[in-house]
């Protein structure tokens, strides 16, 4: 991939659709970033935020980074430049599902969406609607939310030592979750309950995040069969789904890929629930005033 700097709007690599998911800003795991730097390198016809944008679950440690903020600032700088931004909630940003069918300019919450895709029809949602433990134990579910963060924070640590000792990083949840047959049955189950619901309605990509796998895979029944695409997520894997020109292809953010300026160590910002939704406001209420600085 080329490499990019800070660049005009303009001069931005177009990409038809862009999807990501579980991005869980937030939280201490979140590559915010990266997303940023991945987000200021392209200019996507419809950018489609999958679920878990901004993990609500988590605001009671009131963690905030500005690094995080800025994330929702690109996204709306996009929307203020004529890009579709299209927000459908997930289970960790679910308090945002009362303002379903909500549309400002060019930004839209929505809980689920539907595509036509150079005559192919594309189902996408987040797919929290399948996961047991969120309609039956919903309390398992947030303290399984609040031990992945952990994990996540211990990953950190040992990935820097490991990266001073002059070793490989690893995957603490990757290795787990390959570990633990339940969790590989819990994905692939997942996985063909999509393709067989998308495959009765007869839709040609089913698209999903959160359990964090990204995969673009051909799937079929005895009825028919469907691409079936998820996202991943931008705590480990770093990953978005591209749609241009009819195919579809997984991007995975590399550091080389893309360079930006160096900025200085940020500071958190304690934020509440009230508090950011006020801040996003005054960007949404600023963006069409002036374009953002990106130095």
């Amino acid at each position: 991939m080329k490499t990019t700097k800070n660049c005009s709007f303009s001069e931005r690599r177009y990409v038809e659709l862009v999807v990501i998911s579980d991005v869980h800003l937030g939280t201490y795991g979140c590559h915010a970033r990266e997303l940023v730097n991945y987000l200021r390198s392209i200019r996507p016809g419809t950018l489609v935020l999958n679920g878990d944008i901004i993990d609500m679950w988590q605001f009671s440690k009131k963690y905030f980074p500005k690094s995080h903020m800025k994330v929702l600032k690109e996204i709306i700088h996009m929307a203020s430049k004529g890009v579709e931004v299209v927000y459908i909630t997930g289970n960790h940003d679910e308090l945002l599902r009362k303002f379903a069918g909500f549309n400002l300019g060019k930004l839209s919450i929505q809980n689920k969406l539907l595509l036509d895709l150079d005559d192919k029809k594309a189902w996408i949602f987040h797919g929290d609607i399948f996961d047991v433990t969120m309609q039956h134990a919903k309390w398992l579910t947030r303290l399984g939310a609040i031990g992945y963060d952990s994990l996540i924070v211990l990953n950190a640590a040992t990935n820097f030592i490991l990266e001073k000792a002059g070793r490989e990083k690893i995957s603490l949840s990757k290795k787990v979750k390959s570990s633990v047959k339940s969790a590989v049955k819990y994905i692939n189950r997942f996985e063909q309950t999509c393709a067989e619901i998308a495959i009765n309605n007869q839709y040609d990509y089913v698209v999903c995040g959160h359990i964090h796998q990204p995969e673009i895979r051909d799937m079929s029944t005895n009825d028919g069969a469907v691409t079936y695409l998820n996202s991943g997520d931008w705590v480990e894997n770093l990953t978005a789904l591209e749609y241009q020109d009819g195919n579809w292809q997984l991007y995975q953010y590399k550091e080389h890929y893309i360079k930006q300026k160096e900025e200085p160590e940020e500071e958190y910002v304690l934020l509440s629930n009230k508090e950011l939704f006020a801040r996003l406001l005054e960007e949404i209420n600023s963006s069409g005033k002036s374009e953002p600085s990106h130095a």
